[in-house]
């Protein structure tokens, strides 16, 4: 005869919970699933707090440091809430030569966010990544999940300027 252990309850009466739950209870709560959970969280609520890693951590019994541990080694695992657009610089080999540097510093100068922060109006965040695998479009980046290459200071700044008028 085996025990079920109780399972936490949902964190608020929020309905993005009970798709959460569905998902950690579709893989039987197993301890493997734990980025899937995890994945489920932040595609529901868009990043990833506290409650919601003491939540995961309950509902599969796990540590809760292993939880903190999984969100903060993924880079696609986000901590804060992001603003409504995105733009992730490459600093990869071939953009860090073809001018990643300069770009970040651009953005820093224009919207006044260093990577990983969200503008104070919340309509971008910026973020690197060590590569995104577009070398031939360097300096590559990535403005809301669309690549883009071969862009200078200006021209980036322009085209996020485009993205949040819209």
């Amino acid at each position: 005869m085996t025990m079920q252990r109780a399972r936490p309850s949902l964190p608020s009466d929020d309905k993005r919970w009970k798709i959460v739950n569905a998902t950690m209870r579709r893989t039987g709560y197993a301890e493997h699933a734990l980025i899937e959970a995890l994945h489920s969280v932040q595609d529901a609520f868009g990043f990833l707090d506290e409650d919601a890693m003491i939540f995961v951590a309950d509902s599969l019994d796990l540590p809760l440091s292993k939880v903190f541990g999984v969100a903060t080694f993924y880079h696609l695992f986000m901590l804060k809430p992001q603003g409504r657009h995105s733009c992730v610089v490459c600093t990869g080999t071939a953009c860090y030569i073809q001018g990643a540097g300069a770009l970040i510093e651009g953005l820093e100068q224009r919207f006044g966010v260093n990577p990983g922060e969200t503008t104070e109006d919340g309509a971008l965040s910026v973020m690197t990544a060590r590569c995104v695998g577009a070398c031939g479009l360097a300096p590559a980046v990535v403005i809301d999940r669309q690549v883009s290459g071969k862009l200078d200071s200006n021209a980036l700044n322009a085209k996020l300027e485009q993205e949040i008028a819209q």
